[in-house]
């Protein structure tokens, strides 16, 4: 029987961020299964950039690879044979420009950072949170000091680059957090072990309010959002079938929890519609105070579209919360949510079928309740956090 790996190197990049409460999450999770985590990431985040609690304790324990330090770079210089072998992967990246190519020689020194610290540290396996350029710091990692290493792919593949096949060769597994995504690697290459290791939640801390959620029949529909100010997040859509319950005299209130570089068109269309009396600016949220946004919430409604969305851990949370969910299809939500049942799907920028899903919920607060039950049974039974933190875990023990 294989052993659980007791050292583990886990990099995500940029960490912590303001996205990031899920990797803290797993990391101490893992830990509570026994492993011991060294925490590793690209390069340092700004100080602004992640507002949790969880923030300076993450910057103090992980170790940043870039810029790689002296040291490394002396220890390249006595490697030949091996830097050769890595800047021939990093060369040999057919897909990728040669302009990006030669940028990304720039990894060898990080890669070999992290398999001296590892060497060091006795971490006997890297596992690393992306399928963008940190992807390739594995492979360099594996070519320059055979630390094996696997990934997590988070959404679409094109979103994330080029040269997938040279990635993943060398990878014990790539994990995806849906179904769909699983299909993709097999796309790519059916040989790629692709095990679907759902992105967890605390469900006992993300939990519904004490009491529960009564709502009077007649009284405003209150509609969260959490996430980015980001054009595919879907806001305007949202404020559209919003307007449409205005006008219908559904009372509602919307806040939305979240900063980005569309504030400012989200603002204008607030004005257009005239909305500025029921939706609310939140900015950005740590994340205790999206705990409470969505234990005061009776709603949350996530209407992404385009690529890159895959499963959003805001709607795990929500879901964990007893919370309805309205969500458009997009990535793995319909992995996620079972329509009409612990949520409602509706086609992506359809501001019809939103309104029609709103106005659905706001006139019947019992279904309000019925689908926010499912909808935690479902969290209970497959977004656990701890038990995803395992799976990962028997992905590393399986034999090589």
């Amino acid at each position: 029987m294989t052993q659980t790996p007791k050292a583990i190197a886990y990099l995500v990049p940029e960490f912590p961020g303001q996205t990031h409460a899920f990797f803290w999450r797993e990391i101490r999770a893992l830990e509570e299964a026994g492993a011991r985590v060294g925490l590793f990431s690209t390069r340092r985040p700004a100080p602004d950039a992640c507002p949790h609690d969880f923030a300076p304790l993450a910057v103090v324990r992980t170790r940043y690879l870039f810029p790689p330090g002296l040291r490394v770079v002396a220890r390249l210089a006595l490697r030949p044979l091996r830097v050769l072998r890595a800047g021939a992967y990093v060369l040999g990246l057919s897909e990728t420009p040669l302009r990006q190519r030669l940028k990304l020689l720039g990894l060898i020194g990080s890669a070999s950072a992290l398999g001296l610290a590892c060497r060091r540290k006795g971490y006997c396996h890297v596992h690393i949170h992306s399928c963008a350029n940190a992807a390739h710091l594995g492979a360099l990692a594996h070519i320059l000091d055979r630390l094996p290493y696997s990934l997590t792919l988070h959404g679409d593949l094109p979103v994330y680059g080029a040269d997938h096949r040279a990635k993943m060769a060398r990878a014990r597994f790539v994990s995806v957090v849906t179904r769909p995504l699983a299909a993709q690697i097999a796309g790519l290459d059916p040989h790629i072990r692709a095990p679907v290791i759902w992105m967890g939640v605390d469900v006992e801390r993300f939990c519904p309010p004490e009491g529960g959620r009564i709502r009077p029949p007649g009284a405003p529909l209150d509609v969260v959002t959490v996430a980015r100010l980001n054009r595919t997040k879907g806001h305007v859509h949202l404020l559209e079938a919003l307007a449409r319950l205005k006008a219908a005299g559904i009372p509602f209130r919307y806040r939305i929890a979240g900063e980005g570089p569309e504030r400012l068109a989200i603002e204008a269309r607030i004005a257009r519609l005239g909305l500025e009396n029921e939706v609310h600016l939140l900015g950005t949220q740590s994340e205790a105070q999206v705990l409470a946004l969505l234990q005061s919430a009776d709603v949350l409604a996530l209407t992404s579209f385009g690529a890159g969305e895959a499963a959003p851990v805001t709607v795990m949370e929500a879901m964990a919360t007893g919370l309805p969910v309205i969500a458009s299809v997009i990535g793995g939500t319909p992995d996620m949510i079972e329509d009409g049942v612990d949520g409602i799907l509706v086609p992506q920028q359809d501001e019809a079928a939103l309104a029609a899903a709103l106005r659905r919920l706001a006139e019947d607060p019992a279904l309000c309740q019925r689908i926010g039950a499912a909808a935690r049974r479902t969290a209970l039974t497959r977004f656990d956090h701890r038990t995803q933190a395992r799976a990962l875990l028997d992905e590393l023990s399986r034999p090589i």
